[in-house]
């Protein structure tokens, strides 16, 4: 491997941090063209269309920057280059695909690119990139091909990696010396080895197995080449250049075959369970057809159908019966990104799904989505709710209710007046949740419905928020006899929610109920006096609280408790 002649090391000073002399975006732009010609340098033949237009929208980038400025300074550290001390390139990763950490690992860290590089000079460097990407260990490193193709427009600082130096001294690739001719280098080693072997020393390269061996930074170097070439994904390569075609080429049988292309390569994607691929694609579609100029309606639906193509149910069920019936998920990073380029159409199919689904590592992606998907379009999140399938319309009842959705209220209050006692539970619940002022009205009216859960989560809803259009309600119900005939948890439900809401105007009726006698001296059940003595510590004021007093030498000891605990628990005046 030949090097650049060595130079004299000049001692690193710490740069000025200047504020930048104008915004660093076209600095970004023209880096981003760069990194765009280079791959398509690397991926098509000089009079590709694609290439072309690489080259000519780089040697634009240059003419924006050179309007701003004749020179531009560029900083190389191990994942970015930086200009003027603000990040204008990197991924933050060491690979060949990282411009920054291409020129790094050879020991360029300064790059200045004058006015004119573009012209003829440009190409030049796009094949030393190409070149140095593909470079063995044994061959010219990126610093000896820049310092033989001599390009004048082009001066850069770099690392003597192998010299006494170290990294802390920089040497200016622009400056050289005459380096020793062939036969004066030969000479000087082989009386340096006479005179090793005069003096008795061992000289080790003497016992080499061979002429030719690797270091370990060599080894290393060949090793992550090796895992990364076999480890990158060589379809979404082929994503990329189908996608490239399509921005850049307008003709119609052009586009049109790549869409037939793109068709295929998914349905391929899809059967090889290739997820972040597929993922991949749709999302690169949907930039294509914003980036590409000239696009019909007709290639931007062909584009959106890829995604309803994957969200029709039938195609999503397959999916989904493939992916619950595999011993061995794929990672769970490449099924929530396919997840994500689900269309509203998907929502009826997870949502089903939720109910079907064995694998306990499934589960949780798909509920994931099922929320992400019903956040996103509550439209088709509140048509569900009447869905003809029980098991998508409870699935949308529960997660209209979670996500508070008002808009769902008139969908569930319809549901109010079905026979199924379980769903109409499920409503209460999901309007508890939502707590508009629709959703406590219909609570309301459910607090006679027929069934003892719906009729308690709606009086215990409507209590907590102190929902007052109730009380006239619940004063004909403790006032009746239906709830003389209620268990003690409904008992208390009503008579709590009436303590909280009727104030003094109440506590008349609660002492009747409490203290009174009825006909012959009788009184009411222990049961429903206990609840009253509850409705008055709920009540909370001197009035409430003195008609407790008159009951708390009462003889029953289910009565006398409650009194107690109303007593203890009342936050009101106590004289």
């Amino acid at each position: 491997m030949t090097s650049p002649p060595p130079s004299a090391p000049v001692p690193t000073q710490e740069p000025d941090h200047p504020e930048p002399p104008f915004s660093p975006a076209p600095v970004e732009e023209l880096l981003r063209l760069m990194v765009k010609a280079s791959r398509a340098h690397q991926l098509y033949l000089p009079n590709n269309p694609i290439y072309r237009g690489a080259v000519d929208a780089l040697r634009a980038g240059f003419a924006t920057v050179w309007a701003e400025t004749d020179e531009l300074t560029l900083v190389v550290a191990e994942t970015e280059m930086k200009w003027c001390d603000v990040s204008v390139l990197g991924d933050g990763t060491k690979s060949s695909d990282n411009l920054a950490w291409l020129f790094y690992k050879d020991g360029v860290r300064e790059l200045r690119l004058e006015e004119g590089l573009e012209e003829s000079e440009m190409v030049k460097l796009l094949e030393i990139i190409q070149r140095a990407r593909k470079a063995s260990p044994d061959e010219d490193d990126l610093v000896t091909m820049l310092w033989e193709a001599d390009l004048p427009h082009l001066k850069y600082r770099y690392v003597d990696l192998l010299g006494d130096g170290g990294a802390d001294e920089l040497a200016d690739g622009g400056d050289s010396t005459t380096p020793a001719e062939p036969g004066q280098v030969r000479e000087s080693a082989q009386a340096a080895a006479e005179e090793s072997r005069a003096s008795g020393v061992v000289n080790m390269a003497d016992f080499d197995a061979t002429l030719y061996f690797l270091d370990e930074r060599e080894i290393a170097y060949l090793q992550e080449e090796v895992r990364r070439e076999y480890v990158q994904d060589l379809r979404t390569n082929v994503v990329s250049v189908l996608l490239d075609i399509f921005e850049q080429q307008s003709e119609p049988e052009t586009r049109n075959e790549v869409l037939e292309n793109i068709n295929t390569l998914m349905v391929f994607l899809l059967t090889a369970g290739n997820f972040r691929g597929v993922a991949q694609l749709l999302r690169e579609a949907r930039a294509a057809v914003e980036r590409g100029t000239d696009v019909t309606e007709e290639q931007r639906l062909r584009l959106d159908a890829l995604a309803d193509r994957l969200s029709a149910p039938e195609a999503l069920s397959q999916l989904l019966q493939a992916l619950d019936d595999t011993p061995q998920l794929p990672p769970h990073e490449e099924l929530a990104e396919l997840f994500d380029q689900l269309r509203a159409t998907a929502l009826s199919t997870v949502f089903l799904w939720l109910t079907r689904i064995q694998n306990d590592k499934l589960r949780p992606l798909l509920q994931l989505a099922a929320g992400r998907l019903a956040a996103a379009n509550t439209a088709e999140l509140v048509r569900l709710v009447q869905a003809a399938e029980r098991e998508v319309s409870n699935e949308a009842i529960r997660r209209a209710g979670a996500l508070k959705a008002q808009a769902a209220v008139t969908a569930l209050a319809k549901i109010m007046s079905e026979p199924d006692a379980s769903r109409r539970q499920l409503v209460a619940q999901a309007l508890t949740e939502i707590a508009s002022p629709g959703a406590l009205q219909v609570l309301e009216r459910a607090i006679e419905d027929a069934d003892r859960e719906v009729r308690i989560t709606s009086v215990r809803a409507l209590t907590g928020r102190a929902y007052r259009p109730m009380l006239a309600r619940l004063e004909a119900i403790v006032k009746g006899k239906s709830v003389r005939d209620a268990d003690l948890t409904e008992k208390m439900a009503f008579f709590e929610g009436y303590g909280a809401l009727c104030g003094d105007s109440g506590v008349p009726q609660l002492d009747a109920i409490l203290n009174g006698k009825g006909f012959l001296g009788r009184r009411e059940d222990a049961e429903i006096r206990a609840c009253a003595a509850i409705a008055l510590g709920r009540v909370g004021t001197a009035k409430s609280l003195e008609a407790l007093r008159k009951a708390s030498t009462e003889k029953d000891v289910v009565v006398r408790n409650a009194v107690s605990r109303a007593l203890r628990g009342s936050s009101g005046p106590a004289s």
